[in-house]
């Protein structure tokens, strides 16, 4: 009982601090063919990390191999929806506050195919997840100075509109290198300790 209690107060937790709607009813679901979730009628944040972490998750839970974020996306549309696949993820330093055409800092993030993709359908206010891991990187190769992003620029399967989530992690500069890996959009909020690991 008491572990059940704890993982639904961070859930609601994790939930009000972001300001996003607590609906839960995101389900899998084998229909492919339904309507797509479009950018613009979808709230993206960055899911709560560990204790003392800021409202824009600057803080994730740390495990072997990286840190872990729960990349959320809430339905604020009037009508459900699907989502299917991996989001685009990639790191970027304020890129549209600065006015900077190319700001992206290192290489986009890689597919972490530990999850095996289904479709979600979302109602109203629900919520789906992807999570994110930052990869720890040992001994850094040359040319790759940490350095630490403003926001992610996150672009839905089958969309051309991306969406731009604060968050303050580390991540390697060089292009060719990869900070960071996402697995596929799966269902319900993720709940930080509970949704990170695969």
């Amino acid at each position: 009982m008491a572990a059940i209690a704890a993982f639904a107060g961070t859930a609601a937790l994790a939930i009000i601090l972001t300001r996003a709607p607590a609906r839960p009813d995101a389900a899998l679901s084998s229909d492919v063919t339904g309507h797509a979730c479009p950018t613009s009628e979808l709230e993206a944040w960055l899911g709560l990390g560990a204790a003392g972490a800021g409202a824009t998750g600057d803080t994730g839970i740390q495990a072997a191999g990286g840190t872990y974020y729960t990349l959320e996306f809430t339905n604020v549309s009037r009508r459900s929806c699907s989502l299917y696949g991996y989001p685009e993820v990639s790191a970027y330093a304020d890129g549209r506050a600065v006015g900077a055409r190319d700001s992206q800092i290192g290489m986009a993030a890689i597919r972490d195919t530990s999850v095996r993709p289904q479709p979600v359908m979302l109602a109203p206010g629900a919520t789906a997840h992807a999570v994110l891991r930052v990869m720890v990187v040992s001994a850094p190769p040359a040319g790759c100075a940490q350095v630490t992003s403003g926001e992610l620029r996150v672009t839905l399967p089958h969309q051309g509109l991306s969406a731009f989530v604060p968050a303050h992690i580390p991540v390697c500069s060089r292009k060719g290198r990869a900070s960071l890996s996402v697995q596929a959009i799966q269902a319900r909020p993720g709940v930080p300790g509970y949704t990170m690991m695969p």
